[in-house]
């Protein structure tokens, strides 16, 4: 919009204007049309711009055109904001010095002194020194918003790690000790019962694996709260142990898995937790049922798909708890999708695109 209402404004200044050959007329109005059309890329190249404004107004003024540099005003400024001063007083040296020769090359022919009062006329000092000085300070003005704004990120991150640092000791203190209790009694108890060699109950041994899994999940939890770049959770890779430990408990699975590759870190870990938690999901509410978990490795999304076929009808409302609510968060963090509804043909259906 600027460089159309500049383009316009000097082609209107040029038509109210006496130009003494006509011939030359369509070069003066193409070169005015081009020093303010040029502005539209005046953020991209800056110092290119400058070169044709200040080229485009010694040309007009040369085939008789006595209009104001405007366009190269507009120039001046657009450089000097992103910081091209060197550039921009080089150019306009160039551009002062060829004014009053082209005045005088002009079908008018000026003489020295009034081609040097015609180029004043077109390029006064003082616009420039004013379009100059009104790039540098909005240069500076959003240098300075920059920074501010950099120091509030830096204070906002710094706030956050002092948060995640006591949730850290939070849990360690008070979840840590309850769960080892948990762990240990747990141990303690199948220990003695293979000692007198009874049969230790199964739900005494699903306790003792989540005792220990719960452990582990907690720790690496923690060490992820610490940003202990060496930590590693749960991936992808894992996913066969975990399904293990939910036909445990009941539910019969299957695992599809399309050509394996590398993803983030974040990916990986976010991909698994999403199967687990729908699993879990299965095993809580879907009755005796069996789940299918497809993962899809296409050229740029993660696709993870977990079926099962409980007791979700087609239709029903879903009220969401805080693992699909958690669930949707992990994905919505890293700029994916996730729809979890109930299927057609009866059961639940949660399905993830992650980028990969």
């Amino acid at each position: 919009m600027i460089a159309v209402g500049v383009a316009v404004v000097l082609l209107i200044a040029a038509a109210l204007g006496d130009h003494e050959t006509e011939d030359l007329a369509p070069l003066g109005y193409l070169l005015l049309a081009g020093s303010g059309a040029a502005l539209v890329v005046r953020r991209r190249m800056p110092v290119a711009v400058l070169l044709v404004s200040g080229l485009c107004a010694v040309g007009y003024n040369a085939v008789g055109f006595e209009v104001p540099a405007v366009a190269y005003l507009f120039a001046v400024w657009a450089a000097v904001r992103l910081g091209h001063w060197v550039a921009t007083l080089i150019v306009t040296i160039g551009v002062l010095a060829a004014l009053p020769v082209a005045v005088m090359m002009s079908p008018e022919g000026s003489s020295t002194g009034e081609a040097f009062v015609q180029a004043r006329g077109v390029l006064e000092i003082a616009w420039l020194v004013a379009a100059a000085a009104a790039g540098e300070a909005l240069r500076q003005a959003e240098q300075r918003a920059e920074a501010a704004e950099r120091t509030r990120e830096e204070v906002a991150r710094l706030r956050a790690n002092e948060e995640r640092l006591r949730i850290a000791r939070e849990l360690h203190d008070s979840l840590t000790h309850q769960i080892s209790i948990v762990k240990v009694q747990a141990e303690v108890a199948v220990h003695l019962a293979r000692k007198r060699g009874d049969e230790v109950p199964k739900a005494l041994l699903a306790i003792q694996q989540a005792g220990r899994e719960a452990t582990r999940e907690l720790r690496a939890t923690l060490a992820t709260l610490r940003d202990d770049a060496n930590s590693t959770g749960h991936g992808l890779d894992q996913l066969e142990e975990l399904l293990r430990r939910v036909e445990g408990m009941g539910v019969t699975t299957t695992l599809t898995v399309n050509e394996r590759q590398p993803v983030p870190v974040v990916v990986d870990q976010t991909a698994y937790r999403i199967v687990q938690e729908a699993l879990t999901n299965v095993a809580r509410h879907a009755g005796v049922a069996s789940a299918k978990v497809h993962i899809d490795y296409g050229p740029s999304v993660l696709t993870i798909r977990v079926d099962d076929d409980g007791k979700a009808m087609a239709n029903a409302v879903v009220v969401p708890g805080l693992g699909m609510l958690g669930m949707r968060e992990r994905v919505t963090a890293l700029g994916g999708c996730l729809r979890a509804e109930p299927r057609d043909v009866g059961g639940f259906t949660v399905q993830a695109e992650l980028p990969r």
